[in-house]
């Protein structure tokens, strides 16, 4: 079977012809960036789109992938990524419930800057949000975020102080606040995705099975907006599916010791 598969991408990739790539519209990637020539996957894989489809593009891998990766560096520059599950994702701002004597809150404490980002490995597509992270200890905010499975990760210290539970001083909310958001988002098939590899191996064109957005620091506002419902019907209306799945991704605390 997988022969003849083979066999079939071969005849359609000498049979076919070429034909030029194209957008409608000018890419977000590109109006931040020169072209580069010796990067032209980047060139043509970048297309643009609505607000309301990149949110729901976005959410759709969130979604998918069940956990993010929490990217901050130490004060030696290394970079330091751990698992963890945002506790709301509402308006693509992403909170955390975390443990104040873990190592990532010394990380933030001498740089704010740091990167979430998901993977799914059924369709290769990815998000990445690069934003500043603040500290939240204030009781209510900890109260909204806080789940009952979330105690597993702090653990009952037993001194009448630090019982795990949301008044523990060891919780706090890590809140990150995108500046800007990069996707990738597969747009064919697996077996015409293997076709456009096969055939970029052989003929030196590059494969582009999927496509590059942003969503700019402008968008992310307006979309914190809509979900907090600042803004007039007319929009939210348009956006209504997206904002419809702003809703929490789990709470785990995965991460919590790093």
């Amino acid at each position: 079977m997988a022969s003849q598969t083979l066999k079939t991408t071969l005849r359609l990739l000498f049979s076919r012809q070429h034909l030029p790539f194209s957008t409608s519209s000018i890419s977000t990637l590109q109006k931040h960036k020169t072209s580069r020539m010796g990067d032209p996957y980047t060139d043509k894989s970048a297309a643009d789109a609505s607000p309301s489809t990149k949110i729901k593009e976005i959410r759709n891998v969130i979604k998918a992938a069940k956990f993010s990766m929490l990217t901050t560096q130490g004060t030696g520059g290394l970079l330091h990524s751990r698992a963890m599950t945002p506790a709301s994702d509402k308006g693509l701002v992403f909170s955390f419930v975390a443990n104040q004597d873990s190592g990532k809150f010394d990380d933030l404490q001498s740089n704010p800057q740091v990167n979430v980002s998901w993977s799914d490995p059924s369709s290769t597509d990815w998000v990445s949000a690069a934003g500043k992270a603040s500290v939240l200890t204030d009781v209510e905010t900890i109260k909204a975020f806080w789940t009952p499975t979330l105690k597993s990760w702090f653990g009952d210290l037993k001194d009448g102080k630090h019982t795990g539970d949301w008044n523990d001083p060891r919780v706090a909310v890590i809140q990150v606040v995108p500046a800007e958001i990069r996707y990738w988002h597969r747009t064919e098939s697996t077996l015409t995705q293997t076709f456009e590899v096969v055939k970029g191996a052989i003929t030196g064109d590059t494969a582009s099975p999927g496509v590059l957005r942003v969503i700019t620091a402008s968008e992310l506002e307006l979309a914190r907006k809509v979900e907090d419902k600042e803004i007039g019907e007319a929009y939210t209306a348009e956006v209504g599916t997206a904002a419809a799945d702003a809703k929490k991704v789990g709470g785990t605390g995965l991460g919590g010791a790093f």
